[in-house]
């Protein structure tokens, strides 16, 4: 299973990587030299970031319904990249709510300028949109009650899963459903929050999402001894930010965010801030990194003598 995660995170981080090249240098156009994107930003002097609310620990909400996140904290350092860009220090950041349903949509549609949630990166999604390299990989389990005998797939059979709508989880299980024929009763919710609280009242079996986003929830809630992740991967899912496709110039400050990050070797501690370390709302995901995302981010390493 470890060599196929590993093969699976590879062909991930590929394809993200292809997402991001695949960006159209078409669109350079806008106030003063600046892309579309930067020239609005340029003119409002305001950046808006896309948060969920209910996804940590990449974006969600502190104590005082403020949005925090390991997301957002890399947004923010391409905020600062962008204020350099177009050479505005003063520059705001407005936060944005935004759902998995509505967020390609946020960004497509110029709403938002960059999406700092938990969203996976494909090919088909790159149709629409571009994305940072990569800063997660995650994949599909269950979060089941403790006392569940679900523990594979083939224990799905008949039984009724909710998924979060418009998210590469629902795509996986009506996939899994239609090759092993389980009959399957797939519910959606809103958000990430409301499915779970689907299963905390009973009304599904089990909840599919990615793991980290159902380890997050169960931290938050502190409902280790109600539920339990279980299974194997349904689905290999790389994050990345979401930004308009179609800008060579956003998408050069972006990378150049994430090389810095990389090079300063900044993006490990910012992990384990957020996935290792006690978070400001008191919980603690114990999360170590992966030793393929850890080799991802010493790949945006630009110091002279590093081999990438």
């Amino acid at each position: 299973m470890r060599q196929t995660l590993g093969r699976s995170i590879g062909a991930c981080a590929l394809l993200l990587a292809g997402c991001v090249i695949a960006t159209s240098a078409a669109a350079q156009s806008g106030g003063e030299g600046l892309s579309p994107t930067l020239a609005a930003i340029k003119g409002r002097h305001t950046v808006h970031l896309g948060y969920r609310e209910s996804s940590p620990p990449f974006s969600f909400l502190d104590q005082a319904n403020r949005p925090i996140g390991y997301s957002l904290e890399l947004c923010q350092a391409v905020v600062e990249d962008i204020s350099v860009a177009v050479d505005d220090p003063d520059l705001k950041i407005e936060y944005v709510k935004v759902t998995s349903d509505d967020r390609i949509p946020a960004v497509v549609q110029g709403k938002i300028d960059l999406e700092c949630g938990s969203t996976t990166a494909n090919a088909e999604r790159a149709k629409q949109v571009a994305f940072s390299p990569l800063m997660f990989v995650a994949g599909t389990k269950l979060m089941v009650s403790k006392d569940s005998t679900i523990a594979a797939p083939k224990d799905l059979q008949g039984k009724t899963v909710v998924v979060t709508k418009g998210t590469t989880n629902e795509q996986a299980m009506h996939g899994l459903d239609k090759k092993l024929n389980l009959g399957l009763k797939i519910v959606t919710a809103g958000d990430h929050e409301q499915s779970y609280q689907m299963l905390v009242d009973g009304k599904v079996d089990a909840f599919a999402t990615d793991d980290i986003l159902l380890y997050g929830l169960i931290a938050r809630h502190k409902s280790q001894d109600k539920f339990k992740v279980t299974g194997d991967y349904l689905s290999y899912d790389p994050y990345g930010i979401m930004f308009r496709k179609g800008e060579p110039q956003l998408k050069e400050i972006v990378e150049g965010t994430f090389r810095r990050l990389g090079t300063n070797h900044d993006l490990v501690p910012l992990y384990n801030k957020w996935f290792v370390s006690r978070l400001p709302t008191g919980e603690r995901m114990n999360v170590a990194i992966s030793p393929q995302l850890e080799d991802a981010f010493k790949a945006l390493d630009d110091s002279d003598g590093v081999s990438n």
